[in-house]
C-alpha cells in the first residue's frame, strides 16, 4: 500500500497538564504533565498509522521545541521527514480542570517561516511518488506565510494524487483557489467561505454545492461537532450523525475524522463508508483524554455500531 502523505506547516509540542480547579493569584499543583505531537497533518498521520495505513509526515523543525517534537515523532516510530527551519516550533498547553471537568487550551505563536523554505517544501511535494494516493494538507499557516500557500502546495502534487484540505480562515479561502479532492470545514468556516451565517441543513447544502460547481473540490464535508458531519458531492448530500460517546477532550477529533475519511479511502472503501468511519474516528478521539487521538478498536467498534443502526 502506498503513503498517504500529509504536510505540517505549524506544528507544535502539546503538553497537556490537570489541576483541581483554575483560580487566579494562586501558585496551582498538577500532576505531571503529558508531551505529544501536535499539528493538523501530524495528528492526521498519527492516526493514519493508529488504523493500519502508511503515512508520511513532513514538517517544519525550529530550535529546541522543534527537536523535542522530533524525538516525540521517532518514539512513536512514525515516518517522518523534518524540514530544518530558523525559527522555533511553538508549543501548545491544554489544561484540564477537575473540578468542573472543563478545558483550557492556550496556543502560542508558530515561527516564521522563509520563502526559500517554502519552496523546499514544495519541491517536497512535487517529489513524492505518482503511487500516493493523497497528499493531506492541514493545520493552521504560520503569521506571514502567504495565504495561498496550500494552493502552491497542492498545484505542485503529482498528477493522480488527491489533496485533501483542513484549515480555515484565509489559508482555506485561499486553498481552494486550486481545485481540491477534498474540504473539510465546520459550520462557521463554510458561512466564512460564502460571506453569510449558515443556519440549516439546506443552507449548508446550497453553498457546499456552489463550491463544487466553482471548482473548489470533489467533496464538501462539514463538520457538526457533536452532530457528526454532512457530506457533499455533484449528485449527492447527506447526513452521517455522530454516535454518543461519554467526552473527555475535544482535542483532535478534527484531525481524527479526517484521518478516518483517508484511511477508510485508501483501503478502497466507499465514500459514504469512508464518511461514516471518519465521523465514528472523531467521535473516538473525544473518548480519549488530553491531547490523545482516536484508537483504533474504539473507532472500529462505533463504525460497526454506526452501519447496524443506520442512516
Amino acid at each position: 500500500m502506498a503513503r498517504v502523505v500529509t504536510i505540517t506547516l505549524n506544528p507544535a509540542v502539546d503538553k497537556s497538564i490537570s489541576v483541581e480547579q483554575v483560580v487566579p493569584e494562586r501558585k496551582l499543583r498538577s500532576d505531571r504533565p503529558v508531551h505529544e505531537p501536535g499539528g493538523g497533518g501530524i495528528n492526521v498521520a498519527r492516526v493514519l498509522n493508529e488504523l493500519g495505513v502508511p503515512a508520511s509526515a513532513h514538517w517544519t523543525l525550529g530550535g529546541y521545541t522543534g527537536a523535542r517534537l522530533e524525538g516525540l515523532l521517532d518514539a512513536m516510530q512514525l515516518d517522518h521527514h523534518p524540514l530544518v527551519i530558523d525559527g522555533e516550533t511553538r508549543e501548545h498547553l491544554i489544561v484540564f480542570e477537575r473540578a468542573t471537568g472543563q478545558q483550557f487550551r492556550f496556543g502560542t505563536p508558530g515561527p516564521v517561516v522563509t520563502d526559500a523554505e517554502l519552496e523546499v517544501l514544495t519541491q517536497r511535494v512535487a517529489a513524492i511518488p505518482a503511487s500516493t494516493p493523497y497528499l493531506v494538507l492541514s493545520g493552521s499557516l504560520p503569521a506571514g506565510v502567504p495565504e495561498d500557500t496550500y494552493a502552491r502546495l497542492a498545484r505542485a502534487a503529482p498528477a493522480g494524487c488527491r489533496v485533501v484540505l483542513d484549515t480555515s480562515g484565509p489559508a482555506l479561502r485561499h486553498g481552494i483557489e486550486t481545485p481540491l479532492y477534498l474540504i473539510k470545514p465546520n459550520i462557521r468556516e463554510l458561512g466564512q467561505l460564502a460571506g453569510q451565517e449558515i443556519e440549516d441543513d439546506d443552507q449548508v447544502r446550497g453553498v457546499a454545492r456552489r463550491l463544487i460547481e466553482g471548482g473548489a473540490a470533489e467533496v464538501v464535508v462539514t463538520s457538526l461537532g457533536k452532530g457528526g458531519a454532512m457530506a457533499t458531492t455533484a449528485d449527492e448530500h447527506w447526513h452521517v450523525r455522530a454516535p454518543t460517546v461519554p467526552i473527555r477532550s475535544a482535542v483532535g477529533a478534527g484531525d481524527s475524522m479526517v484521518g478516518g475519511i483517508v484511511a477508510a479511502l485508501t483501503r478502497g472503501r466507499s465514500l459514504h463508508e469512508a464518511i461514516r468511519y471518519g465521523v465514528a474516528a472523531g467521535a473516538a478521539a473525544v473518548k480519549t483524554p488530553g491531547t490523545q487521538l482516536c484508537r483504533r478498536d474504539d473507532v472500529e467498534e462505533l463504525d460497526a455500531r454506526m452501519a447496524e443502526e443506520g442512516p
